[in-house]
């Protein structure tokens, strides 16, 4: 994979205009980054905070005492035409590699919508520290040149509540939808050079 695009992260709070435009679900946020390369949606209790390596971390509590972690890492990768490597081959690879005891994992779902190819796996495993089931849900997603990885990661007794949260996400991922003023959500639409995948 093509490496994250580094940033230096800086923390500024703007005050949307009356008919800014964005919208979620109720409980929700909308989460933009790099002015709407990915958007998605998140519960409006968590915490945003910087990752290492350029990623940024969703947190339902603050750490250590959160009990899921939302990761995401952008990749930009080359202006090349993409759609010859399937995103599950990525996932599976991905997950192949897991290296925390994996005592189960999922099929690998796949989905497409005009803005985003999406293909994402659970996995099950037993956390050395605490000794309980955790779950991890891995996504690699594509549009255009744009390709971004979620990792969710959450308690095996947190399942029931956090599964919705993750298909939430899912369903509001969208790639490649540009604005130029986040206070006002007035996309503009630049064609990928090569395709949408």
């Amino acid at each position: 994979m093509a490496k994250p695009k580094k940033s230096k992260w800086v923390k500024k709070t703007l005050k949307l205009k009356p008919d800014h435009g964005w919208s979620s679900k109720p409980g929700y946020n909308v989460f933009a980054a790099d002015r709407g390369a990915v958007r998605f949606d998140f519960p409006e209790s968590w915490l945003i905070r910087p990752g290492e390596k350029g990623s940024i971390k969703f947190h339902d509590r603050t750490p250590p005492d959160d009990n899921c972690t939302l990761e995401m890492s952008i990749f930009y990768l080359p202006d090349i035409d993409w759609s010859g490597l399937p995103l599950s081959l990525l996932v599976e690879d991905i997950t192949k590699n897991d290296k925390r005891g994996v005592i189960s994992q999922g099929e690998i779902i796949t989905f497409q919508r005009p803005r985003a190819d999406v293909a994402w796996r659970e996995v099950r495993f037993i956390d050395p520290n605490e000794q309980r089931e955790a779950h991890s849900r891995i996504a690699v997603a594509r549009w255009s040149n744009i390709q971004p990885l979620l990792t969710f990661d959450f308690w095996a007794d947190d399942a029931p509540k956090l599964e919705p949260v993750w298909d939430e996400i899912m369903s509001s991922l969208v790639l490649g939808d540009y604005v130029e003023d986040p206070t006002q959500r007035l996309p503009f639409d630049p064609e990928p050079p090569f395709g949408t995948s």
